[in-house]
């Protein structure tokens, strides 16, 4: 186990849901897998599927099994327009929900964008050991999530608490 003064570089994946980005617009994908990088962390997987519920489950199912991925990073299908499935997708396939993040990140949004923040669905949760954030598709709302929460809760060396020891088997 590291020290608490050492960071613990973590598998992150990230996933777009979108049916209008590709990978040579993907900016959202592209922030969450710089800032995950630059922190020290490693890109274990990276995809983009449509907004649709089985597509998204199939990939994210892959990546809970897979011990070397310890974090999935979701942008994309929050809100309520058209096709957005992303909470309808992931919700089921938690063995916890993480309720703070989606609360959290509304607080901070609501300093950003007002009462527009009550359109996100934002949410957060737990599967097999694996900690799962789902945040809006725009890379300004992935920005307050990294930064705001996401930076911190998964850097080994954050007071009082992180997910790292629960994402790590650290903890029994």
């Amino acid at each position: 186990m590291a020290s608490e003064s050492e960071f613990v570089s973590l598998g992150v994946a990230v996933l777009t849901v979108s049916d209008t980005r590709g990978p040579e617009n993907d900016t959202s994908g592209d922030f969450l897998s710089q800032a995950a990088r630059e922190q020290g962390h490693d890109i274990a997987q990276r995809a983009l599927v449509p907004d649709d519920i089985y597509q998204i489950r199939a990939v994210l199912s892959q990546w809970i099994a897979d011990s070397a991925i310890h974090a999935v990073l979701i942008t994309g299908g929050t809100g309520f327009s058209g096709r957005d499935s992303t909470p309808e997708a992931v919700k089921p396939l938690f063995d916890k929900t993480i309720e703070g993040f989606g609360e959290v990140f509304r607080a901070l949004s609501l300093t950003e964008i007002g009462s527009s923040t009550v359109q996100s669905r934002a949410l957060a949760g737990l599967a097999n050991r694996t900690a799962i954030f789902c945040m809006p598709g725009s890379t300004g709302a992935c920005r307050t999530a990294w930064n705001g929460v996401l930076k911190d809760q998964l850097d080994s060396r954050h007071r009082p608490c992180n997910f790292v020891a629960v994402l790590t088997n650290s903890l029994s």
